[in-house]
């Protein structure tokens, strides 16, 4: 009796000890599925992020300001970038040290208003460097016929949203009625073949600005 308790006892140890290495052989195949899962998943999430992250990057890189004359812009306050972006196109002018001669002259042509209400147009913007190379007496002849200086004003007004995409080869009607021309890529581009953009797509509440190195003149 007692040899048959202990062979039957022999018989369960045994089985339990083949049953044992297959049970630990399920769990462990499951368990490095699950584990390999939990990795592709994190792989693939990593992944969806860093996309993300560089397509974040890249639409935001895109729509920056851009040019040399762009360092001349105040950091902070109303006439930084982000202050500009605020006010409509001749009150954000009025807050640009560089752009105070444009401002006077707006301000004598009675366009003030005008330009402020306007929507969606583009405004190149001559910078003080830019009318400091006509001759002071023409300057100031300019400057005291409201009627010229009202049309070379709104020739450096184009009624529409301009890309730096546009301005590589285009041809624009102004406010003033007669074309302007602009060409280029990348960050260098100019108007009319010899005005220079110093600093580009710089937005305002109702305008896209490009600050140029030379006043316009329309030729008619």
């Amino acid at each position: 009796m007692t040899t048959r308790i202990r062979i039957r006892r022999t018989a369960v140890v045994l089985a339990a000890s083949a049953v044992l290495p297959l049970a630990l052989s399920a769990c462990g195949s499951g368990g490095s599925d699950s584990a390999k899962s939990d990795v592709s998943t994190k792989a693939s999430s990593t992944a969806t992020a860093a996309d993300n992250g560089m397509t974040g990057a890249g639409a935001t890189m895109s729509g920056q300001p851009f040019g040399t004359g762009c360092a001349a812009v105040p950091k902070s306050g109303s006439g930084s970038f982000d202050g500009m972006a605020q006010d409509p196109v001749a009150t954000a002018a009025s807050n640009n040290p560089a752009l105070s001669t444009l401002v006077a002259a707006v301000k004598k042509a009675g366009l003030v208003d005008t330009l402020n209400n306007a929507q969606n147009i583009t405004v190149f913007a001559p910078t003080n460097d830019a009318f400091a190379k006509i001759p002071k007496a023409t300057l100031d002849k300019v400057l005291n016929d409201k009627a010229q200086l009202t049309k070379i004003l709104t020739y450096h007004v184009v009624g529409q949203p301009l890309t730096p995409k546009q301005l590589e080869k285009g041809s624009f009607t102004t406010l003033e009625k007669s074309k302007l021309t602009t060409a280029g890529s990348g960050e260098s581009y100019t108007v009319n073949g010899t005005s220079k953009v110093v600093c580009g797509d710089v937005k305002t509440s109702n305008a896209t600005v490009y600050i140029v190195d030379t006043v316009l003149m329309p030729t008619s």
